[in-house]
């Protein structure tokens, strides 16, 4: 895997994962063993086990071996490998960049920008997919052909929760039932996780970003997707919801001409090369935004 701060420095994943990764996906031994392992029940036993006593020491283990600096949290210590993962941060330390033109990361993550061609046709990394399968909904779909999705791939290390972009008014949250594969790249290379995993979605209808399709990927072993709000007004940069154990990806879906994206982002993407980012700082304006609120950084 290959991605960038915002500062253009590129910082290698872990090859470890990958090796494995590509072993299971890449090989029909691997595909064949994990059958099973991507299957809801397998998931939701795996969860409960995560909820006990019995799997707090992987906390630990994980603080040492991604160096997660604790004192950026509410809590140091954890009765379970699900309350590490769920862990707060202390106020104060995502601060939402200011300015409601300016749009923001909604979470922490590894970040791509992948416009819909004609047809709703588009690319994660070589596997094609369409707004209509990702959704299940073709007239929703047909809103943004043209635009751009921005796709946020979290990983252990990163903070699992994730909020609003913008002040609006969200629609009620439509769950599809799925297998949770991976979204490591080596996954997706080989099958088509973002159509296949369950996922849950809502639009969210704002003044500034038009009408924002967010949607919430799960990944291997994470069994619960866990959204605050149904049908409700809700303000930037208030949380949205967490996931708990796994890496996650976060969806962003945005209408024709509605956003421009931060330069070094664009750039990146085009490498297909990811972008690390942080919830809560800006990655990209409302299209109409005037030239010096642009320029603001």
């Amino acid at each position: 895997m290959r991605y960038r701060d915002r500062r253009g420095n590129e910082i290698t994943g872990n090859e470890k994962q990958d090796r494995i990764l590509r072993l299971l996906y890449g090989t029909l031994a691997g595909r064949l063993l994990m059958k099973p392992l991507v299957q809801p029940v397998v998931s939701g036993i795996a969860g409960r086990f995560l909820n006990t006593k019995l799997s707090s020491f992987l906390a630990g283990a994980a603080v040492k071996k991604y160096r997660i600096d604790l004192s950026d949290y509410e809590e140091r210590y954890f009765s379970s490998y699900n309350a590490f993962f769920r862990r707060k941060l202390l106020p104060g330390k995502r601060p939402v960049c200011a300015g409601k033109e300016i749009l923001i990361s909604p979470c922490d993550a590894k970040l791509l920008c992948i416009p819909v061609r004609e047809g709703s046709r588009f690319r994660i990394k070589h596997s094609v997919y369409t707004l209509r399968s990702l959704l299940r909904n073709g007239k929703l779909a047909e809103k943004y052909e043209g635009g751009m999705l921005l796709v946020f791939r979290l990983t252990v290390d990163d903070y699992h929760h994730y909020c609003y972009i913008a002040d609006g008014r969200k629609s009620k949250n439509v769950h599809i039932k799925g297998v949770f594969h991976s979204v490591n790249p080596f996954a997706v290379d080989e099958v088509p996780v973002y159509r296949e995993n369950t996922r849950e979605y809502s639009v969210l209808e704002t003044a500034g970003f038009g009408t924002v399709l967010m949607m919430e990927v799960g990944a291997m072993l994470v069994g619960k997707i866990c959204n605050r709000h149904g049908e409700t007004l809700v303000s930037r940069g208030e949380e949205k919801g967490y996931f708990e154990f796994g890496g996650s990806t976060v969806i962003l879906g945005f209408e024709k001409d509605r956003i421009r994206l931060d330069a070094d982002i664009i750039k990146n993407s085009r490498e297909q090369v990811e972008t690390l980012v942080r919830m809560g700082e800006r990655i990209g304006t409302a299209a109409h935004a005037r030239e010096t609120e642009m320029l603001v950084h």
